[in-house]
């Protein structure tokens, strides 16, 4: 089976870079899109922007229509988070994480709703029972919605407090037999430092799991990545303000900083040294 990889219906050989390029061909075909919450509050300090859920909805039904099988996790932080100054002020942990739970369900309500206006079928998974407005979660289900390309928002986290949507999206990228998370985000990609304040940080191409861990670079909470490790999921971040650009990953084209867990690989920079600004 070497140079073989699994596709839905068996085995075919991998597409090369060149006939990626010539083609247009995906090199990534079922991936887990893990967005924040944060990431919808677009020029708001709460809340919901539409413009910039519009913009999303509008490079998913790109990547739809190009033949990848999307999968989405949302955050619920531009609404309620547990771990948070307002959480920290509740009793109990675990009722915050629950809020935090339900402010994901509204976002992937939402989202639904954007991507259903671009005439996509979308299913809403839900980890906890509200049967009245989302599916609860089964995994054979789940996967055959992908295969019969609907996009599926997974929302409520795992179900459990003290877990993030981080470890969320870990877990069904696991289940869904994804081949690639993706962690939209505004900047565009993994950087030595933080890039939004200090404008030497350099972006990296690509760097092994355990690099992250040690340099402590905070690409997912360390539940998350132990478990992208024992799964061997590869992560790709990258900006997805930028329209365009999650087709442009889907196709293996050069953005964002690939996570892989490659041993003996060194971490290989990227040619630019800062962010360049979304647009």
């Amino acid at each position: 089976m070497k140079g073989l990889r699994r596709t839905f219906r068996g085995f075919s050989p991998h597409p090369t870079d060149f006939e990626i390029a010539v083609s247009g061909a995906l090199k990534y075909r079922r991936v887990l899109l893990k967005l924040s919450g944060e990431s919808l509050l677009g020029a708001k300090e709460f809340g919901i922007d539409h413009s910039i859920l519009g913009a999303y909805a509008a490079d998913i039904r790109e990547a739809v229509d190009a033949g990848a099988q999307i999968a989405l996790v949302i955050g619920g932080g531009n609404i309620f988070r547990g771990v948070s100054p307002e959480g920290n002020q509740m009793s109990s942990r675990a009722h915050a994480d629950y809020m935090g739970m339900l402010a994901t369900m509204i976002n992937g309500m939402a989202l639904q709703d954007a991507l259903e206006e671009q005439n996509l079928d979308t299913r809403l998974v839900s980890a906890i029972d509200m049967n009245e407005i989302a599916e609860p979660f089964i995994r054979r289900r789940s996967i055959r919605h992908l295969e019969k390309s609907r996009v599926v928002i997974f929302g409520a986290g795992t179900g459990h407090p003290y877990f993030s949507t981080d470890t969320a999206a870990a877990l069904r990228a696991a289940e869904m037999d994804a081949e690639l998370i993706l962690k939209g985000t505004r900047v565009d990609g993994v950087y030595t430092a933080d890039p939004e304040s200090d404008p030497s940080a350099r972006r990296f191409a690509s760097i092994g799991g355990m690099d992250v861990l040690s340099r402590e670079l905070g690409v997912m909470d360390l539940t998350a990545i132990t478990l992208a490790r024992e799964s061997d999921m590869p992560l790709l971040v990258f900006n997805m303000n930028r329209r365009g650009n999650l087709l442009r990953v889907l196709r293996g084209e050069s953005v964002g900083t690939l996570v892989h867990w490659e041993s003996g690989k060194e971490p290989v920079f990227a040619s630019e040294a800062s962010p360049t600004p979304a647009s």
